[in-house]
């Protein structure tokens, strides 16, 4: 499993601490009399207050990850020199009456809009049970190829649009031993369009819907894989064995099903307030209102997914643009 993906635990952790450390060092300055105002308010800027809390919300932003109390101090003093330009530019912007121009209210109302549905979407996700014990280690030991039979392929691709066909002449291709030269070239004299290259790509970097079949694959053999709008071939050139333990990964996939079954019941939720609520589709777009009540709602923006297949674009459909 890729260690990137999972690396918000411990930020939010990290962040935490550096938040109270924070709190801590600007509550230190001053008297003891003034001390409940230090720990509230930063700085004035006219009448307007910009407060710890402020600070503390920018820091939780940015990665201050293993910085010593001294460089915490500085990064949040450095952060409020930043709220304080910030201030004084939207007192500017409110004096000259920006923020009643038509594209401010729009964009205003558009965060507003955007911050609310999170809210709800995170209160929905934060009030799941945790995955047990068993589902994570069952989680383990179904998906070998992610962890105990971890393998990092080099790959060569070709990726071309799906038409009638297209696959089956690309196996055949194989099928004569053609190599991804060979096939590049058949393509280019036939006048099929198509994007090619190599890469090098974890076992996590994959789909995981694709995962089992190139997982399957031994080094210098070949698949044809489609998908409605493109066809893939890939060959493994070579690949490396890089296996997970079991202490390691178990943290990972504890997280992954969190964010898995919060994703699924925010869509789900979504789903039944779509069911309950009339929506009438005007204009232009009540033409395509059949197509749309048939379409699969969306899974939510709510929490982050870093799954252990792939946090990635649809690498192999994509070709190697998403092989990076």
């Amino acid at each position: 499993m890729h260690t990137s993906q999972f690396r918000h635990s411990k930020l939010f952790l990290t962040r935490a601490i550096v938040g109270g450390a924070l709190i801590l060092g600007l509550s230190a300055c001053g008297n003891k009399d003034d001390k409940k105002t230090a720990t509230q308010v930063a700085a004035k800027v006219g009448s307007e207050e910009i407060s710890v809390h402020q600070i503390n919300q920018v820091l939780s932003r940015n990665s201050s990850a293993g910085a010593s109390p001294a460089a915490v101090q500085a990064m949040g003093r450095e952060v409020l020199e930043k709220l304080i330009d910030q201030q004084l530019a939207v007192e500017q912007a409110t004096e000259e009456k920006l923020n009643r121009s038509p594209e401010v209210v729009s964009q205003i109302e558009a965060a507003r809009r955007d911050i609310l549905a999170r809210a709800y979407m995170q209160k929905i996700a934060g009030a799941l049970p945790k995955p047990s014990a068993e589902e994570i280690k069952k989680y383990y030991a179904e998906h070998p190829q992610l962890f105990s039979e971890r393998r990092v392929f080099n790959v060569q691709e070709i990726v071309a649009p799906n038409s009638p066909g297209l696959a089956d002449q690309l196996r055949a291709q194989l099928a004569t031993g053609k190599s991804v030269v060979d096939i590049a070239n058949w393509l280019k004299s036939k006048d099929i369009k198509f994007d090619g290259g190599s890469a090098t790509r974890a076992a996590e970097q994959i789909p995981l819907e694709r995962l089992a079949q190139i997982h399957a694959l031994r080094d210098g053999q070949s698949v044809v894989m489609e998908a409605p709008q493109a066809i893939t071939l890939l060959r493994v050139a070579s690949s490396q064995s890089s296996p997970v333990a079991e202490a390691a990964a178990l943290p990972r996939i504890e997280q992954f099903l969190n964010n898995k079954r919060a994703s699924e019941a925010v869509a789900a939720n979504i789903k039944q307030l779509r069911a309950a609520a009339k929506i009438t589709y005007m204009g232009e777009f009540a033409k395509a209102e059949g197509a749309a009540a048939l379409a699969t709602t969306p899974a939510a923006p709510a929490p982050a997914e870093p799954a252990p297949a792939a946090n990635s674009k649809t690498a192999i459909e994509k070709g190697v643009a998403g092989l990076k």
